[in-house]
């Protein structure tokens, strides 16, 4: 199914790499809607659904699979996603908040595995049917906050095991997706919590306005 037109409710994507406080600051958003009465789906990428989380469990923490099934599990999850939760749910004018997107596998298999871009473009073409976020939320910090804060939660997973250059290469295609998209909010994770909830209080209260 194709988007011709805007759905009736916002689609709000938080992307950046491990270590930047995205769970906390989900959270935070969370709250934000709920004290504007605002009903709202809370995901995940890869996951969100039964078939993506028996993906996302093979991804993180399965057998090791090559670059090109990873990213082609990445982008099934996401079909599934999609039908199943993420159109519903704004077809029904109930915002979606997503930890993840496609943004991410620009990121992390564009980036990161160095996978052709233009792959992933057919793919993104192909499983979004001209859906795109409405907010996009980039918690940027330096490689080596991240991985530090990263450290002192849990055994890293398949991919938060890899080494700094590849997240060097994660961290660069964010930024410069977000040069390159209106949607993206850059905001700078490395700042006190505080500043960083006002920053994205900021955000999500400018696309209130514009969407009531």
């Amino acid at each position: 199914m194709s988007v011709k037109d805007p759905l009736p409710g916002c689609f709000i994507t938080v992307e950046g790499i491990e270590g930047v406080g995205k769970s906390t600051n989900i959270q935070f958003i969370q709250d934000c809607l709920e004290r504007h009465n605002i009903p709202y789906l809370q995901t995940r990428e890869p996951g969100g659904t039964d078939l993506g989380e028996k993906l996302r469990a093979l991804l993180l923490h399965g057998a090791e699979v090559c670059d090109d099934a990873e990213l082609l599990m990445m982008f099934a999850a996401r079909a599934q996603h999609l039908s199943e939760k993420i159109k519903p749910a704004l077809q029904a004018g109930t915002w979606v908040i997503c930890d993840r997107f496609t943004d991410s596998s620009y990121a992390y298999q564009g980036g990161g595995r160095q996978l052709k871009l233009d792959n992933i473009q057919r793919l993104e073409h192909l499983v979004h049917a001209g859906l795109q976020p409405n907010l996009t939320l980039l918690l940027d910090a330096p490689v080596e906050v991240g991985r530090a804060r990263a450290a002192k939660r849990s055994a890293a997973d398949r991919i938060e095991a890899q080494d700094l250059a590849f997240f060097n290469r994660v961290r660069a295609m964010f930024l410069s997706r977000a040069k390159e998209f209106e949607r993206y909010t850059l905001i700078d994770a490395a700042q006190p919590l505080a500043r960083v909830q006002a920053d994205i209080k900021q955000a999500l209260e400018s696309l209130i306005r514009v969407s009531s």
